[in-house]
Protein backbone atom coordinates (compact mmCIF):
# COMPACT_ATOMS: atom_id res chain seq x y z
CA UNK A 1 0.00 0.00 0.00
CA UNK A 2 2.90 2.33 0.58
CA UNK A 3 4.23 2.23 -2.84
CA UNK A 4 0.98 2.11 -4.48
CA UNK A 5 0.28 5.23 -2.68
CA UNK A 6 3.66 7.09 -3.10
CA UNK A 7 3.09 6.53 -6.88
CA UNK A 8 -0.37 7.93 -6.59
CA UNK A 9 0.61 11.20 -5.15
CA UNK A 10 3.89 11.15 -7.02
CA UNK A 11 1.52 11.19 -10.23
CA UNK A 12 -0.43 14.29 -9.48
CA UNK A 13 1.27 16.83 -7.54
CA UNK A 14 4.03 18.40 -8.32
CA UNK A 15 7.72 17.27 -7.05
CA UNK A 16 8.62 19.05 -3.75
CA UNK A 17 4.87 20.14 -3.24
CA UNK A 18 4.25 20.06 0.66
CA UNK A 19 0.85 18.54 0.77
CA UNK A 20 -1.98 18.97 3.51
CA UNK A 21 -2.64 15.25 4.58
CA UNK A 22 -5.73 13.67 6.46
CA UNK A 23 -4.89 10.39 8.17
CA UNK A 24 -8.67 9.11 9.46
CA UNK A 25 -7.88 6.17 11.45
CA UNK A 26 -4.37 7.03 12.39
CA UNK A 27 -4.03 4.41 14.51
CA UNK A 28 -0.46 4.53 16.18
CA UNK A 29 0.25 6.52 13.71
CA UNK A 30 3.16 4.75 11.02
CA UNK A 31 1.79 6.40 8.37
CA UNK A 32 1.17 9.86 9.43
CA UNK A 33 5.00 9.83 10.63
CA UNK A 34 6.23 8.08 7.56
CA UNK A 35 4.52 11.22 5.34
CA UNK A 36 5.93 13.83 7.82
CA UNK A 37 9.30 12.15 7.45
CA UNK A 38 8.90 12.82 4.12
CA UNK A 39 8.05 16.72 4.35
CA UNK A 40 4.21 16.76 4.32
CA UNK A 41 1.90 18.57 6.99
CA UNK A 42 -0.32 15.62 8.52
CA UNK A 43 -2.99 15.70 10.60
CA UNK A 44 -4.28 12.60 12.27
CA UNK A 45 -7.43 11.61 13.01
CA UNK A 46 -8.06 8.46 16.03
CA UNK A 47 -11.01 8.07 18.40
CA UNK A 48 -9.10 5.35 20.37
CA UNK A 49 -6.90 6.80 23.57
CA UNK A 50 -4.68 4.05 23.82
CA UNK A 51 -3.62 3.99 20.16
CA UNK A 52 -3.32 7.96 20.63
CA UNK A 53 -1.23 8.01 23.14
CA UNK A 54 1.34 5.56 21.49
CA UNK A 55 1.54 7.82 18.46
CA UNK A 56 2.32 10.73 20.80
CA UNK A 57 5.01 8.92 22.78
CA UNK A 58 6.91 8.01 19.10
CA UNK A 59 6.83 11.60 17.94
CA UNK A 60 7.53 12.48 20.83
CA UNK A 61 10.78 11.06 19.89
CA UNK A 62 11.35 12.29 16.40
CA UNK A 63 13.36 15.51 15.24
CA UNK A 64 11.62 18.65 15.66
CA UNK A 65 11.58 19.28 11.83
CA UNK A 66 9.43 16.25 11.69
CA UNK A 67 7.26 16.51 15.25
CA UNK A 68 5.99 19.78 14.35
CA UNK A 69 4.52 18.79 10.79
CA UNK A 70 2.09 16.26 12.60
CA UNK A 71 -1.10 17.09 14.30
CA UNK A 72 -3.12 14.62 16.19
CA UNK A 73 -6.47 14.97 16.65
CA UNK A 74 -8.99 12.95 19.44
CA UNK A 75 -12.28 12.45 17.26
CA UNK A 76 -14.25 9.58 15.09
CA UNK A 77 -13.91 9.61 11.09
CA UNK A 78 -17.94 10.49 10.55
CA UNK A 79 -16.98 14.36 12.36
CA UNK A 80 -14.15 15.43 9.98
CA UNK A 81 -16.82 18.12 9.38
CA UNK A 82 -16.83 19.06 12.94
CA UNK A 83 -13.57 19.18 12.71
CA UNK A 84 -12.30 20.64 9.77
CA UNK A 85 -13.04 23.06 7.10
CA UNK A 86 -14.54 21.56 3.65
CA UNK A 87 -11.61 21.29 1.38
CA UNK A 88 -8.71 21.56 4.06
CA UNK A 89 -6.85 18.58 2.62
CA UNK A 90 -5.20 17.47 -0.52
CA UNK A 91 -4.84 13.45 0.25
CA UNK A 92 -7.03 12.22 2.46
CA UNK A 93 -6.48 8.84 3.78
CA UNK A 94 -9.23 6.05 4.92
CA UNK A 95 -7.30 3.20 5.12
CA UNK A 96 -8.46 -0.26 7.59
CA UNK A 97 -11.75 1.52 8.74
CA UNK A 98 -14.09 0.87 6.57
CA UNK A 99 -14.32 -2.68 7.85
CA UNK A 100 -15.20 -1.59 10.88
CA UNK A 101 -18.04 0.60 10.01
CA UNK A 102 -21.64 -0.40 9.33
CA UNK A 103 -22.89 2.59 7.03
CA UNK A 104 -19.63 3.86 5.53
CA UNK A 105 -21.92 6.05 2.98
CA UNK A 106 -22.10 9.29 5.28
CA UNK A 107 -18.41 8.78 6.27
CA UNK A 108 -17.03 8.55 2.74
CA UNK A 109 -19.38 11.63 1.51
CA UNK A 110 -17.36 13.23 5.10
CA UNK A 111 -14.42 12.13 3.72
CA UNK A 112 -14.84 13.41 -0.09
CA UNK A 113 -15.72 17.26 1.13
CA UNK A 114 -12.14 17.22 2.88
CA UNK A 115 -11.02 17.27 0.18
CA UNK A 116 -9.40 20.26 -2.00
CA UNK A 117 -10.08 19.95 -5.96
CA UNK A 118 -7.83 17.41 -7.65
CA UNK A 119 -7.20 15.99 -3.93
CA UNK A 120 -6.43 12.48 -3.67
CA UNK A 121 -8.77 9.83 -1.67
CA UNK A 122 -6.90 6.58 -0.62
CA UNK A 123 -9.04 3.76 0.59
CA UNK A 124 -8.19 0.59 2.30
CA UNK A 125 -11.08 -2.17 2.31
CA UNK A 126 -11.49 -5.71 2.51
CA UNK A 127 -12.48 -7.38 -0.37
CA UNK A 128 -16.21 -8.63 -0.53
CA UNK A 129 -15.64 -9.87 -3.79
CA UNK A 130 -13.22 -12.86 -2.92
CA UNK A 131 -15.47 -14.04 0.09
CA UNK A 132 -16.49 -16.76 -1.33
CA UNK A 133 -12.91 -17.75 -1.56
CA UNK A 134 -12.04 -17.21 2.08
CA UNK A 135 -14.88 -19.35 3.70
CA UNK A 136 -14.37 -21.90 0.81
CA UNK A 137 -10.77 -22.16 2.20
CA UNK A 138 -12.11 -22.87 5.67
CA UNK A 139 -14.64 -25.67 4.76
CA UNK A 140 -17.97 -23.68 5.08
CA UNK A 141 -19.48 -24.33 2.20
CA UNK A 142 -22.80 -22.68 3.22
CA UNK A 143 -20.97 -19.62 3.77
CA UNK A 144 -19.54 -19.97 0.31
CA UNK A 145 -22.67 -19.87 -1.46
CA UNK A 146 -23.67 -17.03 1.17
CA UNK A 147 -21.38 -15.07 0.03
CA UNK A 148 -21.85 -15.05 -3.69
CA UNK A 149 -25.06 -13.07 -2.36
CA UNK A 150 -23.94 -10.86 -0.12
CA UNK A 151 -24.66 -7.39 -0.47
CA UNK A 152 -22.51 -4.44 -1.30
CA UNK A 153 -20.92 -3.99 2.22
CA UNK A 154 -21.82 -6.70 4.07
CA UNK A 155 -20.41 -8.31 7.58
CA UNK A 156 -17.63 -11.02 7.22
CA UNK A 157 -16.32 -13.41 9.86
CA UNK A 158 -14.02 -11.42 12.29
CA UNK A 159 -10.20 -11.79 10.78
CA UNK A 160 -6.80 -11.34 11.47
CA UNK A 161 -5.94 -7.64 11.56
CA UNK A 162 -4.29 -6.33 8.51
CA UNK A 163 -1.34 -3.76 8.39
CA UNK A 164 -2.94 -0.06 9.63
CA UNK A 165 -6.31 -1.92 10.52
CA UNK A 166 -8.26 -1.54 13.75
CA UNK A 167 -10.34 -3.67 15.56
CA UNK A 168 -13.26 -2.39 17.01
CA UNK A 169 -13.22 -5.30 20.33
CA UNK A 170 -13.26 -8.60 20.85
CA UNK A 171 -16.07 -10.07 18.68
CA UNK A 172 -16.62 -6.96 16.02
CA UNK A 173 -18.12 -7.13 13.33
CA UNK A 174 -15.33 -7.09 9.66
CA UNK A 175 -17.61 -5.53 7.24
CA UNK A 176 -16.15 -6.03 3.89
CA UNK A 177 -16.81 -3.93 0.15
CA UNK A 178 -17.17 -5.14 -3.61
CA UNK A 179 -15.42 -3.14 -5.83
CA UNK A 180 -18.21 -2.42 -8.45
CA UNK A 181 -20.58 -0.12 -5.46
CA UNK A 182 -17.65 1.21 -4.08
CA UNK A 183 -16.68 2.56 -7.56
CA UNK A 184 -20.01 4.06 -7.98
CA UNK A 185 -19.96 5.62 -4.36
CA UNK A 186 -16.73 7.40 -5.45
CA UNK A 187 -18.08 8.74 -8.61
CA UNK A 188 -21.57 9.96 -6.47
CA UNK A 189 -19.49 11.84 -3.84
CA UNK A 190 -17.32 13.53 -6.16
CA UNK A 191 -14.62 11.83 -6.24
CA UNK A 192 -14.31 9.33 -9.10
CA UNK A 193 -12.67 6.26 -8.73
CA UNK A 194 -8.77 6.59 -10.59
CA UNK A 195 -6.87 3.93 -9.72
CA UNK A 196 -6.89 0.47 -7.24
CA UNK A 197 -4.95 -2.36 -6.90
CA UNK A 198 -5.11 -5.35 -4.56
CA UNK A 199 -3.51 -6.13 -1.41
CA UNK A 200 -2.42 -9.35 -0.40
CA UNK A 201 -3.16 -11.70 -3.33
CA UNK A 202 -0.77 -14.76 -2.29
CA UNK A 203 -0.86 -13.80 1.49
CA UNK A 204 -4.41 -13.92 1.82
CA UNK A 205 -4.35 -17.21 4.23
CA UNK A 206 -1.83 -15.80 6.38
CA UNK A 207 -2.69 -15.05 9.80
CA UNK A 208 -1.23 -11.95 12.32
CA UNK A 209 1.52 -11.91 13.20
CA UNK A 210 2.79 -14.36 10.37
CA UNK A 211 6.62 -13.63 9.65
CA UNK A 212 8.57 -12.98 6.31
CA UNK A 213 10.82 -15.76 4.69
CA UNK A 214 13.87 -15.82 6.50
CA UNK A 215 15.76 -15.83 3.33
CA UNK A 216 15.89 -12.06 2.26
CA UNK A 217 15.96 -13.35 -1.56
CA UNK A 218 12.91 -14.89 -0.89
CA UNK A 219 11.33 -12.25 0.97
CA UNK A 220 12.67 -9.90 -2.17
CA UNK A 221 10.67 -12.13 -4.38
CA UNK A 222 7.80 -12.36 -2.26
CA UNK A 223 7.15 -8.72 -2.71
CA UNK A 224 7.75 -8.56 -5.75
CA UNK A 225 5.13 -10.48 -6.93
CA UNK A 226 2.52 -9.37 -4.13
CA UNK A 227 2.96 -5.78 -6.22
CA UNK A 228 2.97 -7.30 -9.65
CA UNK A 229 -0.10 -9.64 -8.64
CA UNK A 230 -1.79 -6.22 -7.13
CA UNK A 231 -1.98 -4.71 -10.00
CA UNK A 232 -3.13 -7.34 -12.59
CA UNK A 233 -5.82 -8.46 -13.71
CA UNK A 234 -7.17 -11.32 -12.57
CA UNK A 235 -5.11 -12.27 -9.42
CA UNK A 236 -5.72 -8.19 -7.82
CA UNK A 237 -9.19 -9.32 -8.10
CA UNK A 238 -9.23 -12.01 -5.92
CA UNK A 239 -6.77 -10.20 -3.00
CA UNK A 240 -7.84 -10.14 0.87
CA UNK A 241 -7.57 -6.31 0.59
CA UNK A 242 -8.28 -3.63 -2.01
CA UNK A 243 -6.83 0.10 -2.04
CA UNK A 244 -8.49 2.71 -4.19
CA UNK A 245 -8.14 5.87 -5.10
CA UNK A 246 -10.26 8.57 -5.93
CA UNK A 247 -10.07 11.89 -7.55
CA UNK A 248 -12.11 15.21 -6.32
CA UNK A 249 -13.07 16.88 -9.41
Amino acid sequence: MTRQLDEQIAGRFPVGQRLRVLDVGMGRGAQALRLARAGHAVTGLERDPERIAVARETLAAQPEGVRGRVRVVEGDGRDTGVHFLPGSFDVVLCHGVLPHVAEPDPLLAGLARMLAPGGLLSLVVRNGDAAALRTARAGDWAGTLAAFDAPAHAPRVPAPLEPGESRGGPGAEVWADRLGALTATLAGIGAPLHAWYGVRVFTESAGEGTTLPQNPQHTVALLAAEERAGRTDPYRRVAALLHLCGVRG
